[in-house]
């Protein structure tokens, strides 16, 4: 397919003091063997100096033929920004990656590839390599899938698929279907749920055995920094109050999903109540696991443990 022919691609990243790695997120960008590109880059009112950064690479952005939309707001977080970017965009593809993650130059390339290449999914996932930013230690992302062409709904619901922001590209037919107002849920307890949970209820997702996007881990990154159990039980709660409402924009049994949701958050608290020795907790945590779903024998026993110790 020649250029003039090919879809072009939207990028969207928020971002908020990003000044320490920045740059090496535009390099990816300017290193992409894909074109056409369309760069949508929302400040998060960051107080350092991001956005003379961002600025700077405006020139080199241009002459590589990249639409490039630089945007400011006052600080109200990714999922805020992101919710800008969604009702900017014109591309016929979708992707959001964070600011201090990485692009391989061919991963847009063959994610564009595989959506052309297989026009019944409407969205596709590369694996993740997790970076950490001191040691310079790499280890991929866990996945329990290998097909080509996966279901990942459920599993996307109770987290045991990653949601790694620049792994997945959508189409944006997908995606007005979902959020015809262009409108996402907003919270600071993240933004990727509200897209992937919807778009993966309408289609399958495609799935690249490659590593085309690196997350650097920080340790003060905002999903990525050590919590209390105090702040894990508010998390979770927050991170099930995200879920609920994407599930209102998805395809699906709502009153079933509404309780799956309902009863893993439950349990995912019932065992940060385990290792922390918080008896009252864990009583909370059964009963609505009991309400929502059930209780195993395991977690049964597990609990009488703790009770009598």
């Amino acid at each position: 397919m020649s250029e003039m022919n090919r879809p072009l691609v939207s990028i969207i990243t928020p971002c908020y003091n990003g000044e320490r790695f920045v740059k090496r997120y535009f390099d990816c960008i300017l290193a992409q063997t894909y074109s056409p590109l369309e760069l949508i880059f929302i400040n998060d009112g960051s107080t350092d100096h991001t956005e003379e950064i961002a600025l700077s690479y405006r020139e080199r952005l241009e002459q590589k033929g990249i639409r490039y939309i630089y945007e400011y707001q006052e600080n109200a977080g990714q999922a805020a920004a992101l919710n800008r970017g969604l009702k900017l965009f014109t591309g016929e593809y979708l992707t959001w990656p964070d600011s201090d993650d990485v692009m391989t130059p061919d991963c847009i390339e063959k994610k564009v590839e595989f959506l052309l290449e297989n026009p019944d999914v409407e969205m596709v996932r590369s694996n993740a390599l997790f970076i950490d930013e001191i040691t310079g230690e790499k280890k991929r992302a866990l996945t329990k899938r290998h097909e080509k062409k996966e279901n990942i709904f459920e599993d996307l619901l109770l987290v045991n698929e990653y949601g790694g922001c620049g792994c997945y590209m959508i189409s944006r037919k997908l995606f007005l279907r979902c959020y015809p107002d262009r409108d996402i849920y907003i919270s600071r307890a993240g933004q990727n749920w509200q897209l992937l949970v919807p778009a993966a209820s309408y289609s399958l997702c495609g799935y690249l055995d490659e590593d085309l996007y690196w997350i650097y881990e920080q340790g003060q990154s905002h999903s990525r920094k050590k919590r209390t159990y105090a702040q894990m039980y508010v998390r979770w709660d927050d991170f099930t109050d995200i879920l609920l409402h994407a599930l209102q924009y998805s395809l699906c049994n709502q009153e079933y999903f509404v309780k799956l949701v309902r009863e893993n958050c439950a349990r995912q608290k019932f065992y940060y109540a385990v290792e922390e020795n918080n008896k009252q907790m864990m009583k909370t945590c059964i009963r609505e696991m009991r309400q929502y779903g059930k209780v195993t024998i395991r977690e049964y026993l597990l609990f009488w443990k703790k009770m009598i110790q």
